[in-house]
């Protein structure tokens, strides 16, 4: 959990991608990546860990066959073809665990290459929450809810 911990501060610290506080401790990181009923795997780079994911229910009861899932790749990994392969796994994953659907309800506008990797694998936005996420350099941004069966 430290190595995970360590490359989600990388990713947060910048305030361009993920909307939690810059102040998020090792333990409510904990409780985020290891939910109730949620899974998660990791990417490896010549041994070591270079990224993540975990994947939950988006809603519990009747919405509990639509996933939600976060993910997160290490700057230094970034372009490795990682995200993709962290991508693909979630969703084979999680149809195999029954889900049928895939839902993000918070993809940032700006984060072009998670906007272009969701769309390359079949997601599409399918709605725009205008001034939804907070950039740390370029103020309110769009943020898209994006989609797709499995």
């Amino acid at each position: 959990m430290r190595a995970l911990f360590g490359i989600f501060k990388e990713v947060l610290e910048p305030g361009d991608i993920f909307p939690y506080p810059l102040d998020t401790t090792f333990l409510k990181f904990s409780e985020i990546w290891l939910a109730e009923k949620s899974f998660s795997y990791v990417g490896l780079l010549d041994g070591v860990i270079c990224g993540a994911y975990y994947v939950k229910p988006q809603w519990p009861g009747r919405g509990s066959h639509v996933a939600t899932a976060t993910y997160m790749v290490g700057t230094a990994a970034r372009g490795k073809g990682i995200g993709l392969a962290l991508a693909e796994h979630s969703i084979d994953a999680a149809r195999g665990r029954g889900y049928r659907a895939m839902q993000f309800n918070l993809v940032i506008s700006t984060n072009k290459a998670a906007v272009k990797l969701w769309q390359k694998i079949g997601f599409q936005i399918i709605g725009t929450v205008p001034g939804g996420f907070e950039h740390a350099e370029l103020g309110f941004v769009d943020t898209y809810l994006m989609y797709r069966f499995l």
